[in-house]
């Protein structure tokens, strides 16, 4: 296992964006809880609601199991306090509603419409607390598609994605993690940040609306425009590109290496490597356009000379010259990858929970701040309650309790 690393400084040695704000987190599953724990890491203190005694789904949702709750809670919920409130009682109601009274931000999932029952809704909460930016996250937005439930791998599927992953003659496949809910919370976040910009200058919030299909169309950006432009939809091509070659795996004497050469001087470099300058002045592979058009004859050309040698020679020998080339490697070697290149990737964030992927932006002046522990499910359920009862509390950071 790589080094890992705290994150905590005392809090006066550092300003953090987001200092100061207070984030009420009504959301569940992935993608709210990922823009809410990204909102921490910067600074916002951040209060899960969650239903008293099973709390969000994902704690539920193992192997693996962790000391306190499953991987898959804990990877989207440090650094949070937890309030456990039954929003069909009418005293957690009004205790839900004081916190959206005195939050900065507010995020929530539920089925569009569903939390007007509560007053929770956003023109119920704004008629109170006009500063707030409420952020609602949806599977398919608020109008027709309203119903319908929204999880990734349903979205991964109607949306589109799965028809270009996976070999050419293969079945459409899932991406190996719930892409879909990742892209939609960090929209959340933008949203939410532009948002707290605009209110900065004219001094309300804004309802932001972000759902799972709308970023997933966003995120097929290459491959949405080529059927715009063409009228034909993509297809699955494997590992490679349907735009440039070589961008793809190769096969050398024991395994493959990922080439990806992005333009004609680095196959000018990668062609002097495998000491086949010549094919540079071949018309076939002299431009780009041209390689992508003979694409099965130029992979026979390059695996021929890749053959003779490992791959990590291949990969020693390219990435000296500046060609961009690597094995496929898994997560473990991607960590100590990044750890070796002096990334630091990984945080500790204490209380038992294993470690846990850092925050990936990096600031110059300001820090993210210290990683603290997933919540129990109401562990904090005292202290909020008498902070709600009394306006003139002020709450830490979750991670500097």
């Amino acid at each position: 296992m790589a080094a890992v690393t705290t994150g905590r400084r005392n809090a006066a040695d550092v300003s953090r964006p987001l200092d100061g704000l207070l984030v009420a987190d009504f959301s569940r599953v992935l993608a709210g809880p990922l823009a809410t724990m990204h909102l921490a890491d910067l600074g916002a203190t951040v209060i899960k609601v969650e239903r008293p005694g099973a709390g969000d789904d994902t704690r539920a949702w193992g192997p693996p199991w962790t000391e306190h709750s499953s991987s898959y809670f804990e990877c989207v919920n440090r650094s949070k306090y937890s309030l456990a409130l039954d929003l069909a009682e009418p005293a957690d109601q009004a205790c839900a509603r004081e916190l959206a009274v005195r939050a900065d931000v507010l995020v929530e999932n539920f089925r569009p419409g569903a939390l007007a029952q509560y007053g929770l809704d956003y023109d119920t909460v704004a008629a109170r607390n006009r500063r707030i930016v409420y952020c609602s996250i949806s599977g398919f937005g608020s109008g027709a598609g309203a119903d319908r439930p929204g999880y990734d791998f349903l979205v991964q599927a109607v949306g589109g994605l799965m028809s270009i992953t996976g070999d050419r003659d293969g079945e459409p496949t899932k991406v190996g993690v719930a892409l879909v809910d990742v892209l939609t919370g960090k929209d959340a976040v933008m949203g939410i940040l532009a948002a707290l910009t605009a209110r900065s200058r004219h001094g309300h919030g804004d309802h932001v609306e972000v759902d799972l299909l709308s970023s997933l169309l966003g995120g097929l950006v290459n491959q949405a425009a080529a059927f715009l432009t063409t009228g034909r939809a993509p297809g699955r091509m494997g590992d490679q590109h349907p735009s440039i070659a070589p961008y793809e795996t190769l096969q050398c004497a024991d395994g493959v290496l990922a080439v990806a050469c992005g333009n004609d001087q680095q196959f000018r470099r990668l062609a002097c490597v495998l000491g086949r300058p010549g094919l540079t002045e071949d018309a076939r592979f002299a431009t780009n356009a041209a390689r992508v058009a003979n694409r099965r004859r130029l992979v026979d050309a390059l695996e021929t000379q890749l053959r003779t040698l490992p791959a990590d020679e291949w990969e020693r020998r390219l990435t000296a010259v500046g060609v961009p080339a690597g094995q496929v490697g898994d997560i473990a070697s991607a960590i100590e990858h990044a750890t070796n290149l002096g990334l630091a990737p990984l945080v500790d964030p204490g209380g038992g929970s294993p470690a846990q992927i850092r925050h990936p932006v990096r600031f110059t002046a300001a820090g993210v701040a210290p990683a603290g522990p997933p919540p129990g499910v109401g562990s904090d359920q005292e202290q909020l309650l008498a902070w709600l009862g009394d306006p003139s509390t002020t709450l830490q950071h979750p991670a500097e309790r």
